[in-house]
């Protein structure tokens, strides 16, 4: 196709700047794109931190279910993490967020890290 573009008279006609892009437009979208691409990047990092901070949550929900359901089968709230991993939890809570315990008297459930025994907020 360019062949036929090229057997033409117009194309002839045109000077070496009107058959193509300069370099200042090249460089025009190549900036413009470069800013999307960091407008895409910041606005994805936000989505990551929610997600952690959801995980983190619903981790200390699910040991909390837990802690009840062996209270409800034993009377008596669990003395560590080993007795609800054993027979109420899959596996053992991650530690990404910090430690998981259980208050053996009461039954609260803590989360000890360098956040202020918080979950991460996004």
């Amino acid at each position: 196709m360019l062949k036929h573009l090229q057997s033409k008279a117009e194309w002839n006609e045109k000077s070496l700047g009107a058959k193509g892009f300069t370099l200042i437009e090249l460089l025009v979208v190549i900036v413009i794109l470069g800013i999307l691409a960091a407008v895409v990047v910041f606005s994805v990092r936000g989505i990551t931190d929610k997600g952690d901070a959801s995980a983190c949550e619903a981790q200390l929900s699910t040991v909390e279910t837990a802690v009840e359901a062996y209270r409800a089968q034993y009377d008596s709230y669990p003395p560590d993490m080993s007795n609800l991993t054993t027979s109420f939890l899959k596996k053992a809570p991650s530690d990404k967020w910090g430690t998981i315990s259980v208050n053996s008297s009461n039954g609260t459930v803590t989360l000890t890290n360098p956040n202020g025994n918080k979950c991460p907020t996004p």
